[in-house]
Parts: C-alpha cells; sequence; structure tokens
C-alpha cells in the first residue's frame, strides 16, 4: 500500500521543493499519441498537473494525502482528489498518458501497473520520474552525504532507496520504453537549503519519534560552510516511459 510521508510538511513540501525542468516535458509529450486526459498519480502540490494542464482538455491530479492537496495551484482543467494509486474511481481506458514523479517507489508494484492497464487508453504513455541526492560543491556535499546516509539512515523508509539506483529494481513492463536524463539547477541560500531538508520524510519521522529537528544538527556547519549569498545546487533527475498496450 502507498505510504503518506508528506502530509505533516505540505505547505513547506510545495515552497522548498524543486520543479521539473522543461527538456523533461519536450522529451515526453512527443511520445503521447493524445490529448484528451491525462492522469498524474500522487500529484503533491500539483506541480505537474499544472504544467500538463496547458496541453491535455482534461488533467486528474490523485495523491494519498489531502494536506498536499490543499496546496495545489487551482486550473479549470484540473480536477484534484484524494485517491491511492492502486485503487482509482475512475472508469475504464480513460487516459492518455499518466505521470508519476518522485512517488514511485511508495506504491505496491502490482496492484499499481494493474490500476494503470485498466484506466490507459490502448497506446497511451506512461512516465515515472524522479531524482537523487542534491548535488552541492565538495566541501558542503560530503556533509551533506553524511547527514544522508549516517545520521538520517534508520529514519528513510527501505523504499526511499530506490531513488538511488534510478527505480532498476521496481519493474516496468511496457512496450518500447524511453530512458532519459536531466538536471535541474537552483541558486540557493544556506536557509532554503536548510528548509528543503525539512522537506525530507526522514527528517519528518526523526521529528515524530523523537520530538527533534534533525537538521538542527548540521545547520551551524552547514550556514558557515555556505558563507554569505548563494550556491548553485544540482538536482540530477531521472525518468523512463513506457506504452501501455
Amino acid at each position: 500500500m502507498a505510504l503518506d510521508r508528506f502530509s505533516a510538511q505540505a505547505a513547506d513540501y510545495a515552497r522548498y521543493r524543486i520543479d521539473y525542468p522543461a527538456a523533461l516535458y519536450e522529451w515526453l509529450l512527443p511520445q503521447v499519441p493524445g490529448r484528451e486526459r491525462a492522469w498524474d498519480c500522487a500529484t503533491g502540490n500539483g506541480q505537474v498537473a499544472v504544467v500538463l494542464a496547458d496541453y491535455f482538455v482534461r488533467v486528474n491530479a490523485t495523491d494519498l494525502s489531502a494536506s498536499q492537496l490543499a496546496q495545489a495551484a487551482p486550473r479549470p482543467n484540473i480536477h484534484y482528489q484524494t485517491a491511492r494509486a492502486e485503487q482509482t474511481p475512475f472508469p475504464d481506458q480513460r487516459f492518455d498518458l499518466i505521470t508519476v514523479a518522485q512517488a514511485v517507489h511508495w506504491f505496491e508494484p502490482e496492484a499499481y501497473h494493474r490500476e494503470v492497464r485498466r484506466v490507459a487508453r490502448p497506446g497511451a504513455v506512461l512516465a515515472e520520474w524522479g531524482y537523487g541526492l542534491v548535488q552541492i560543491s565538495p566541501e558542503i556535499g560530503s556533509l551533506v552525504r553524511h547527514f544522508h546516509d549516517a545520521i538520517m539512515g534508520a529514519y528513510w523508509d527501505a523504499n526511499r532507496w530506490h531513488i538511488d539506483d534510478e527505480y532498476a529494481r521496481i519493474p516496468f513492463p511496457f512496450a518500447g520504453v524511453q530512458r532519459a536524463h536531466f538536471a535541474v539547477q537552483r541558486q540557493w541560500s544556506a536557509e532554503w537549503f536548510l528548509q528543503y531538508l525539512r522537506t525530507w520524510s526522514s527528517v519528518a519521522k526523526y521529528q515524530q519519534a523523537l520530538g527533534e529537528d534533525a537538521v538542527a544538527l548540521i545547520a551551524e556547519e552547514i550556514m558557515q560552510r555556505w558563507g554569505p549569498g548563494e550556491r548553485e545546487v544540482v538536482f540530477p533527475v531521472f525518468a523512463r516511459a513506457g506504452r501501455i498496450e
């Protein structure tokens, strides 16, 4: 069953998490045969759904978390609703495109794939993508890696490690599979970066378990190494798309 790890920090997630590069959509959309309906599964705050709304007549966007959906930007052709990836209210053969961003690792694969095949039109495209650990300068990157692996290690759900191997262990039994890589580059202050770290599911679990802010353990050192002003941060994005026959 899909897990909800982001309701508690929904507002910060909407503000501090990245969106996805135009190049990803330029790669994906030419693969899609129709432009009538799209389903953005695990939409979170709707950042992908809002982009799809510019290309499709109708977008259905679902998420397990009502708190996340409350942060989503309204559009006249987007319908947001709570639903599990593995069980939706949609009729059979409904969608030309199904997208899942940074969420497949939380699903139950077999049940999710059954639902995808049920609601997809013949020839529709399923696209899944995610992004790995943020890349920064070596003097900060080594500290973040230690925080990620050692300090937060026990607080990551096992599902989260699928990100590290780009979903290689999650089946993708669809036709004509295409894969691609992209990068999201941002200029962030140290304060913004620390707020981003607080959106991690492991940090939320640490807070729930101990009643303390895990980011505070490294905040001072991050600030010192970062210095004044902004630095470039880079998020490596991986994607795969396949045809549902």
